[in-house]
């Protein structure tokens, strides 16, 4: 792991606990509010960002795991966890927006009332907290699945925090007290599809699915474009979890290739290519001289259970 690793490792962390700790003040105070005036929305934002600490607590202590060094039992450290806080996250926010959909849809037959003031006041710190936090973890969003769980969870929480300020105008000047439960109701809503989506993302990546970024089907055209590769099979691409994927390949490329068949320098001019393509960071590709018909029958075979049937055909190996 190069000092590049370390560096974004330990600014993501750094964010992380800033983020977490600011946000958790904030829910206090908002809470607090939320019970001192009996605003459904100000409790169910304080809840929606509850959910939003634990989710941050947990992507920190997965980035705080990611960092642990690789050991005879977990080869590949603890990246890996970054890909399970995301579920967790997904789950537990599930389960509070459904509580929340439910006290909101109690309290239409009789709206208290609620003074508008505080509801404004508070909710339009949140856009600014929110906005703030984002910020914090706006860098590598793209690529790594638990960074992009918390900056669209906090770009979220303004807009939320936003919709709670325009209820308080609306209760304010025109005396509407059902806004406060029907934007409890909103911004339950909003953090049951935001759930959703998350738990699809997390569990296919926990499920070794091929990430998002990349098409399979372009990997396997490159790689089958090289010079000298007949064919391409067991092409598998994961993610290791933090921005990072990997990827293995068996190409049959015989001596007759171009370069004499040095085929070190054509795994090390792949590896880069592999990486400034499609970012895939972590690739181990094996040459094989002979035939291949005889991998292609194994692929279709019912039982993939052949792929290390290969290493004693006497293939050279290159890695």
């Amino acid at each position: 792991m190069g000092h590049g690793h370390h560096h974004h490792h330990a600014s993501s962390t750094r964010a992380f606990a800033a983020v977490t700790l600011i946000n958790l003040a904030y829910t206090a105070l908002e809470a607090g509010y939320g019970f001192a005036t009996n605003s459904l929305a100000l409790l169910s934002d304080a809840l929606h960002n509850l959910g939003d600490v634990l989710g941050l607590g947990l992507a920190w202590g997965a980035a705080v795991l990611a960092r642990r060094a690789p050991t005879d039992r977990h080869t590949y450290g603890w990246r890996r966890a970054t890909l399970l806080s995301p579920l967790a996250n997904a789950l537990l926010l599930v389960g509070f927006s459904g509580a929340l959909m439910w006290e909101a849809v109690r309290r239409f037959d009789a709206p208290p009332e609620i003074p508008a003031l505080p509801v404004m006041v508070v909710a339009a710190v949140g856009i600014v907290v929110n906005l703030g936090a984002a910020w914090l973890v706006r860098e590598g969003h793209e690529h790594d699945l638990n960074r992009r769980g918390a900056f669209l969870h906090l770009i979220a929480d303004a807009a939320v925090s936003l919709a709670a300020v325009l209820a308080g105008m609306g209760m304010w000047w025109l005396g509407w007290e059902w806004l406060d439960p029907a934007i409890a109701l909103l911004i339950s809503v909003v953090v049951a599809v935001g759930a959703f989506g998350l738990l699809r993302d997390a569990f296919n990546a926990a499920m070794d699915a091929v990430p998002p970024s990349i098409r399979q089907a372009d990997v396997q055209a490159f790689l089958a474009s090289q010079p000298g590769v007949q064919a391409v099979h067991h092409l598998h691409i994961w993610s290791l979890g933090a921005g990072e994927i990997a990827m293995t390949a068996h190409l049959v490329r015989p001596t007759t290739a171009s370069d004499g068949g040095d085929h070190d320098a054509f795994i090390d001019r792949l590896n880069r290519e592999l990486d400034q393509r499609f970012g895939i960071n972590h690739p181990t590709l094996q040459v094989e001289l002979g035939r291949a018909c005889e991998h292609d029958r194994h692929d279709r075979a019912p039982h993939g259970g052949h792929d290390h049937d290969h290493d004693h055909d006497g293939h050279r190996h290159a890695h």
